[in-house]
Parts: C-alpha cells; structure tokens; sequence
C-alpha cells in the first residue's frame, strides 16, 4: 500500500515549547490518518524529525508498504537523503531513527515544499501548541 505522508514539526520560540504532527492520505488525498504530539520544549529542528517519525510509525501502524514523505524543511529532506551531513548532536539520534524506520518500507521519498503546501500538517501542529498552552 502506497500513501503520502505530510509532516510537520514547529517551536514557538527556538528553543521552546514544540509539537509534531502527521497527515497520512492515499495517493488521491484521501486522510487516512492524522496525529499530532506536543514534545514539550524543542528546537525547530528537533520538532521536524518528530514530526517525520510520527508520520512513518503511523504509516506503518496502517500497513503502508510505500511512503512518499512532504515535509517543509529543506534541511531534514536533504539531510535524509544523505545531500547534507547531520552534525547537530540533539538530530543525530533522530535522523538514524528516521532512517532506521524508512529503510523498514519498500519505496520510499523524503522531499520539501513551501509551508503553504503543508497546510494541514502545519495547522495540526499549531493546534497541539495552542491547546497545550
């Protein structure tokens, strides 16, 4: 089963409190399924892996045997797909969990867009922010 999972992460301040968040849809857009986690305080960064584990262990939750992965950090999408280093201590652990989870799956892609193309994700997280605060 193929699906697209769009992911997000975000912290309100950098540092500061943050929240991950995951929509997974068919091929055709259909959700088949959406979460979204406050990860307590975060930086952006760290936000946006959470936000991509939570995306894939949901996948996988759902069977999914293909992810295609649209995230709005150019920085994780390159980083997990190996163009750039990882040199961050606190992103080391997260992006070998990431690949770790991905390499479990038969396909798949990780890759970026503008926020406005993440819309859903992106609203989810700042949802879980504001009810948390």
């Amino acid at each position: 089963m193929r699906v697209v999972v769009h992911v997000d992460g975000g912290a309100r301040g950098n540092p500061g409190p943050a929240a991950a968040a995951a929509v997974v849809s068919t091929p055709e857009g259909e959700v088949l399924d959406e979460s979204a986690e406050t990860l307590g305080r975060a930086t952006n960064n760290v936000a946006e892996y959470r936000g991509l584990l939570l995306g894939l262990m949901r996948a996988r939750e759902l069977g999914a045997t293909e992810v295609e992965v649209v995230n709005d950090s150019e920085l994780v999408a390159k980083q997990v797909n190996g163009v750039y280093k990882v040199k961050h201590v606190d992103m080391k652990p997260l992006h070998a969990a990431a690949r770790e989870v991905l390499e479990g799956f038969e396909r798949w892609t990780v890759r970026s867009v503008p926020r406005a193309r993440n819309a859903h994700a992106d609203a989810l997280v700042n949802q879980a922010l504001d009810a948390a605060a």
